[in-house]
């Protein structure tokens, strides 16, 4: 039963709804949807991170079975997600070392993971040797690694992509962009360029690996997310915390845009709000790299996961 209510006291204006409480001086028109944002009392209530934070993402009824085929994949932060899910006795595919789907390839762009559903779906060739592991040496696309990656793909029921960073070194001649950085013996001036990606590339890119999924695998289910792991240097002349924040916006506005065009957001398109939980909920979320996030919260995060995804 709700207990939202709307008082006026000594011209002012008190109001509560879904357990925020706050005052005004007017009353504007408010639209059919208005959520406050919460206080910090709120965000300690029990069930804070639904109420607060989840509203409006999850789906209607949990889809992920212990049958559920899951990959997961993208930034770093996507390890964490296979690694609870492994625990819990989900199945999960995953790479072996040096696999183009292991998470230490480095697949944390939205160009990258284009690149490679390009390359597995279309069977795409580039001119450039563009997939580097942490290494620094090249990833070779032969067709053994095609073929064992396509197979993991066409069994694929649900896809979970964690998106990393917006900032890429790419070459000026062909555009195509490395998935990591380039090695410095193969760097040349002439040829290859940083920058930074714009909204319109990210989005124009997440539309297309969808598109892709579903053109392939129509009744499999998607979930993006953002890693709330920050940049651990920028190339910019700015500093890292300011850069951070721009590739961070640049990525979840993407995504955003993208999910509110889409006629199957909430039907097989989810947003997964691990970013705003790390951001909002936590008061120290970050190991002493201030990077990281720590042990317990990773499991609040993958409990809350649990809760709104699996049977």
């Amino acid at each position: 039963m709700s207990n939202d209510k709307t008082e006026r006291k000594n011209g002012k204006i008190y109001y509560t709804k879904d357990g925020i409480s706050g005052e005004a001086h007017k009353s504007w028109y408010r639209g059919e949807n208005c959520n406050f944002n919460p206080s910090l009392a709120n965000l300690k209530e029990p069930e804070a991170i639904k109420k607060y934070i989840l509203k409006g993402w999850l789906p209607q009824e949990p889809f992920i079975s212990k049958d559920t085929k899951i990959l997961a994949f993208g930034s770093c932060f996507a390890e964490n997600i296979s690694n609870y899910l492994v625990e819990k006795g989900y199945s999960i595919s995953s790479g072996s070392s040096g696999e183009i789907i292991d998470f230490r390839a480095g697949v944390n762009n939205t160009f990258a993971i284009r690149q490679l559903f390009e390359w597995v779906y279309e069977n795409k060739e580039f001119s450039e040797e563009t997939w580097h592991a942490s290494d620094k040496n090249k990833i070779s696309r032969s067709k053994a690694l095609r073929k064992s990656t396509l197979d993991v793909f066409n069994k694929t029921d649900l896809f979970i992509i964690t998106l990393g960073l917006s900032e890429v070194w790419y070459n000026k001649e062909s555009g195509a962009v490395f998935w990591r950085s380039i090695p410095e013996e193969k760097f040349n001036p002439k040829v290859h360029a940083f920058k930074v990606a714009s909204f319109s590339e990210n989005k124009k890119n997440i539309k297309y690996i969808y598109s892709l999924i579903k053109k392939n695998r129509p009744n499999a289910n998607v979930v993006f997310s953002l890693s709330p792991v920050p940049l651990v240097a920028t190339f910019r002349d700015k500093s890292c915390v300011t850069a951070n924040s721009v590739s961070k916006s640049i990525l979840r506005s993407a995504i955003d845009e993208f999910y509110r065009e889409s006629e199957d957001a909430g039907k097989s398109l989810f947003y997964w709000p691990s970013y705003e939980i790390v951001k909002e909920y936590f008061d120290s979320p970050y190991k002493s790299d201030n990077r990281h996030v720590k042990k317990d919260e990773l499991r609040i995060i993958m409990e809350e996961f649990e809760s709104a995804y699996t049977k």
